[in-house]
């Protein structure tokens, strides 16, 4: 016995082929069996829209209304046998393991004729709706006003009903959608008037196809109405704001000093990417700027790494003077980085009154040690070995007392082009306290295209191959290193100090 096929509602949307959803076009393209709806003249809505997603080979199934409400006396009895007729014809496909896609314009379930299919086959076969584009959604974009806003309420009424339960409707509701016009023309514009909104309300026929149309309810001759128009009574809240004139920028702005993480977006907290994406100006270390996405609505001011505190300046005066700016700094801005420099400068007296915002990033040393575990796992302590901003003495000093107290320690700013010396002088002033065996893990560009780690025994740093873009973490005399599974390194340091 074969497979069943599947049956598929596929919404189309209000008529424009590029609002087809992917999926739908996927669907339509991949069914053995495409069945679509129309009247005795033949012509389909629902085939029309998905006619560019059609392959050939496939079987059309074509279900042709045989009655409408103007022609038969017993509609509803007629309409019931003829869904079933159509019913079992897809069945015969669906049996023979054919997948059956029913085109349905706008969506499946509203006011669509898939659903008599759904009714009568769904428990017999695997079933899937895909949701479509509705017409009133359509109408309102078309348009271009929104249906509702903030607590209104959205009513769709079919343009069937009696004109007294329409005006009843009408009456109460905020926003409303009144669908299957045509014929029932009259007595919604009837109904309209009687609820006192036919002067808001909008006619929309044909919504984003060619023969869209858009005017007020009122002027609207009842004469060729078509059944595809809605009426539309959009939202009351709805007001459009005029743009205000340009004016140069005035008031005090703001700073926000962002830590970026320490490489890519990925790394970036969602709070430091808003004030990135709302500044005005952009200040920072060029390669660090050179992190953030350009957008031609703001300005960037790159500059060199060792001019902090006009680098600072700047920014306070720009948002002095208005603006939105953010100053970016790679890890987290308040370890070795911007932070300090914008609060020191925004204390004189000048920019009393400039507020400064400080966001918090992932910091390098953190990210290192995620690499390889959990090294710093228990106390640590963070220290720079730069002596551009502070003497070498007391560099040493505090390397010493760090080592002498047993603490793990990240070690920023190792080396650079000029500072050749300072690692392997780091080195013996920590054997001075340390095991040869304490590990070090070396981070390199983490999160970056140039990433590596790797742990030496501290006996073993060979100073020669660590440069400015590393970090050093150095374990304390608890720390343990073991390779994992697939060989990577591990190493963390355990909670609980020994007795």
């Amino acid at each position: 016995m074969s497979e069943l096929g599947r049956l598929y509602g596929v919404g189309l949307g209000p008529g424009d082929p590029e609002l087809v959803t992917v999926k739908a076009a996927r669907l339509i393209g991949a069914a053995d069996v495409v069945v679509f709806h129309s009247a005795r003249h033949g012509r389909s809505i629902a085939r029309s829209i998905a006619e560019p997603y059609l392959r050939p080979g496939q079987i059309e199934e074509q279900l042709v209304y045989p009655v409408t409400t103007e022609d038969t006396e017993d509609y509803q009895g007629e309409i019931d046998a003829f869904y079933e007729q159509s019913a079992e014809r897809l069945a015969a496909h669906l049996s023979a393991g054919r997948d059956v896609v029913v085109l349905a314009a706008g969506d499946p379930f509203f006011y669509g004729s898939y659903m008599h299919m759904h009714k009568r086959l769904a428990h017999r076969f695997p079933t899937e709706v895909v949701p479509g584009v509705t017409s009133v959604s359509g109408a309102a974009a078309v348009l271009g006003r929104p249906l509702v806003e903030r607590d209104e309420v959205l009513t769709v009424l079919p343009g069937t009903l009696p004109q007294e339960e329409l005006a009843e409707w009408l009456a109460t509701t905020d926003s409303a959608a009144i669908m299957k016009l045509g014929r029932t023309f009259g007595v919604v514009r009837e109904a309209l008037h009687a609820a006192g909104r036919l002067e808001d309300a909008w006619y929309v026929e044909r919504a984003t196809t060619g023969r869209q149309r858009v005017a007020p309810l009122s002027e609207v001759d009842p004469e060729g109405v078509p059944y595809f128009s809605l009426a539309l009574l959009p939202s009351q809240a709805h007001q459009t704001i005029e743009a205000a004139p340009a004016t140069t920028t005035s008031g005090t702005g703001e700073v926000v000093v962002v830590g970026l993480g320490p490489a890519g977006r990925e790394w970036l907290t969602p709070q430091a990417q808003d004030a990135l994406a709302t500044a005005d100006e952009l200040i920072g270390y060029g390669p660090y700027l050179d992190r953030v996405p350009p957008n031609p609505r703001q300005r960037r001011h790159p500059s060199d790494n060792r001019v902090e505190a006009e680098r600072a300046a700047f920014a306070l005066d720009l948002a002095k003077n208005g603006a939105r700016v953010a100053v970016v700094s790679s890890g987290d801005p308040g370890v070795f980085a911007m932070a300090s420099a914008v609060l020191e400068v925004a204390g004189e007296e000048q920019f009393t009154g400039v507020p400064v915002r400080v966001l918090p990033g992932l910091t390098a040393a953190h990210a290192v040690a995620s690499r390889v575990g959990a090294p710093l796992g228990h106390d640590y302590c963070v220290l720079s070995l730069s002596d551009r901003l502070k003497p070498w003495e007391v560099i040493e000093r505090r390397l010493a007392a760090a080592a002498a107290a047993d603490l793990v320690i990240a070690i920023y700013n190792p080396a650079s082009r000029s500072r050749t010396w300072q690692v392997e002088s780091a080195r013996e002033t920590l054997l001075a306290h340390r095991s040869p065996d304490t590990p070090v893990v070396i981070g390199r560009d983490v999160g970056g295209p140039e990433e590596s780690v790797r742990v030496v025994r501290l006996a073993d740093l060979d100073p020669s191959t660590v440069d400015m873009r590393c970090l050093l973490l150095v374990g304390s005399s608890t720390t343990r290193f073991r390779t994992g599974p697939d060989g990577e390194p591990v190493v963390f340091t355990p909670r609980r100090y020994p007795a």
